[in-house]
């Protein structure tokens, strides 16, 4: 037969108030601490710290208790936590005069505080946060000078336009884009004892090795690794294989980098305009270009995951993980599923 007692904490609390009033009156009535703790089932602190409260506020002091947030630490009104939850989604912290860059809990529970005069601890702000649908997650980059309406203009108007035209002359959309890497690139994180920061071995030279892409929505994969600067001369080069591989007219969108926009470029295109035409993405703008995502995939996952001891090895890296990309058409479209180059896909 199983005479053990149930916890006390799963008690309702009029029952807990009315064990810890019975186990005081057992104790007042001569029964030890030790021995009440026993018979009722609680630890014997509990019961010293009952007796203290009985002796120094009488059975108000043992009676029935609410559970969750104590007084009006804690609560929001529904019309408070909705203003809270636009002010996050659309404002940054530097624009509400708060001291912080980015969103953390501490920068919500001060938005609170000055906004609504409500104190919340943060482990209330992460739960607020947590049931309003936030999650902390690792923030982009968005340059000032970026202008949103060109860039909302690129995706509603001007895109669908080259749409409108590569369908009507039987091209192929390319976007394409450039990156230098580095030997000495690192991501991720390494689990290690606390307190003791993880090394990662590797040769002390740097050297590094550049990259010209081009990706299509079909799936269609082409690129270039190269050991020089990124000049007129070998963009050019990349131009002429890209047209040579495509085997249709191409359409390229490229940033407006000085070497895309070139005089010696222009001239080129325009000498083969039923090969190739070149498009520019608004200024300030990377996040519109799903060649983005392939330059962040290589850099974390072919450079970052192994440590190169030379430049011909970082090359043939990088040559072999883009090989594997360009055998897999579906993973390339992956890069399009990105919600900021969804309208692409």
């Amino acid at each position: 037969m199983n005479n053990k007692r149930p916890d006390a904490r799963s008690l309702a609390p009029a029952a807990q108030a009315a064990l810890r009033l019975r186990a005081v009156k057992a104790v007042e009535g001569g029964m030890t601490q030790e021995d009440a703790a026993k018979v009722f089932g609680v630890t014997r602190q509990a019961v010293g710290r009952w007796v203290k409260a009985w002796r120094a506020g009488g059975e108000a002091a043992l009676a029935e208790r609410k559970r969750g947030p104590k007084g009006d630490r804690g609560k929001l009104s529904g019309w408070q936590a909705a203003a809270v939850c636009n002010l996050v989604r659309d404002r940054h912290p530097e624009q509400l005069k708060l001291p912080f860059a980015l969103w953390t809990s501490q920068a919500v529970r001060d938005l609170i505080r000055r906004r609504f005069n409500v104190a919340l601890s943060a482990r209330s702000v992460r739960r607020y946060l947590a049931q309003w649908g936030f999650t902390p997650q690792k923030p982009c980059r968005v340059a000032y000078e970026k202008d949103e309406a060109q860039a909302k203009k690129w995706v509603e108007e001007d895109y669908p336009a080259i749409q409108r035209r590569a369908k009507a002359e039987k091209a192929e959309i390319y976007w394409g884009d450039e990156m230098g890497l580095r030997s000495d690139h690192q991501t991720g994180r390494s689990y290690a004892p606390k307190g003791q920061t993880p090394a990662v071995p590797g040769t002390g030279r740097r050297f590094g090795t550049n990259v010209m892409s081009a990706l299509t929505n079909r799936g269609r994969l082409a690129f270039m690794v190269f050991k020089s600067r990124f000049t007129t001369q070998v963009f050019l080069r990349f131009l002429r294989r890209l047209t040579q591989e495509a085997g249709r007219k191409v359409f390229l969108i490229v940033d407006s980098h000085p070497v895309h926009r070139s005089r010696a470029v222009a001239r080129w295109v325009a000498e083969r305009m039923d090969k190739i035409e070149l498009f520019f993405l608004p200024g300030y703008s990377p996040e519109l270009n799903p060649d983005e995502m392939l330059n962040n995939d290589v850099k974390n996952n072919a450079v970052a995951r192994q440590r190169p001891h030379s430049q011909s090895q970082l090359m043939w890296t990088v040559r072999n993980y883009l090989a594997r990309r360009r055998r897999d058409p579906e993973m390339v479209k992956r890069y399009f599923h990105a919600k900021s180059v969804r309208y692409a896909a």
